[in-house]
């Protein structure tokens, strides 16, 4: 059996990580937010599962955290990266400020997890990081630019990493859902004011769409932690473990497209060399 931290384990996806792998007989650290969510975590399975107090965005607090559950009911076998929310609102709405926040939990609660836990696993050899982006790191839509600015900077950051510690025996996976059955479209999203009347058109429908599927979309939690609880067992993990029919239609139709230009215009691209290459030496 192993031991796994996982931030963000009060509801949604990494309650569900978490339900998993408590059910499969692991050991669980779980942080959370409230005094109350951390009982209810704990009360899954007394003994196994470790609840801890967490803000992600203290680094400092991070770092202890990370340190105490090594001590305390480690070593730490696989850190799930979960805890974020979701930022909606076209971009030209959207205060700077809240972007940062967006930032400061997406990618640097993420670093700061990440960070705290490599020595660790480093020392030992072994190990499995992985971290919840979104089908919204690979592909984008409007009306969420913070959000998926920031999921595409921690694919960015993940897929780096990944090489870096491939040496060490320390595997890296991106985990890239799609839509699934969780609150994320409620407690765990964030609405900047709606201020320009010029955007109505175009995103009025999408927000009171993605509202309308809130409770009833096609992901099923426990086949996602299902998912990730396989691939902690297989020798060759991907870097890239997409959940999701719907995250492998829409990934599939960006990632085309953004072929499509490079095919387009592959000969302005060229045109830009020295025509005698590189210089070496």
């Amino acid at each position: 059996m192993s031991t796994f931290l996982i931030t963000g384990v009060s509801s949604g996806l990494g309650r569900a990580f978490a339900r998993g792998a408590l059910d499969a007989g692991h050991t669980v650290v779980g942080t959370v937010r409230r005094e109350a969510d951390l009982t209810a975590f704990e009360e899954l399975a007394p003994g196994r599962a470790h609840g801890r107090l967490l803000d992600v965005t203290d680094d400092d607090a991070v770092f202890a955290v990370v340190a105490e559950a090594e001590s305390a009911a480690g070593p730490l076998d696989v850190v799930i990266v979960n805890a974020g929310y979701g930022l909606e609102g076209v971009f030209e709405e959207t205060p700077l400020a809240e972007v940062r926040a967006q930032f400061a939990t997406n990618v640097f609660g993420a670093a700061a997890t990440l960070q705290a836990a490599l020595p660790f696993l480093r020392e030992r050899r072994r190990g499995h990081l992985m971290a919840v982006t979104s089908m919204g790191g690979l592909m984008a839509v409007p009306g969420m630019s913070a959000y998926c600015a920031s999921k595409f900077a921690l694919e960015g950051m993940l897929e780096s990493l990944g090489k870096e510690v491939r040496p060490f025996g320390i595997h890296v996976t991106a985990i890239e859902p799609g839509s699934f059955r969780t609150d994320w479209a409620g407690r765990s999203m964030t609405r900047a004011a709606h201020t320009i009347a010029d955007y109505d058109e175009l995103f009025g429908p999408i927000r009171a769409a993605r509202l309308k599927a809130s409770g009833n979309q096609l992901g099923n939690p426990e086949k996602a932690a299902e998912a990730v609880l396989r691939i902690v067992a297989e020798p060759n993990p991907p870097a890239h473990l997409v959940l999701g029919s719907d995250a492998l239609r829409l990934i599939g139709a960006a990632r085309a497209a953004v072929d499509e230009d490079i095919r387009a215009w592959e000969p302005l691209s060229r045109s830009t060399d020295f025509a005698d290459g590189a210089r070496i030496g």
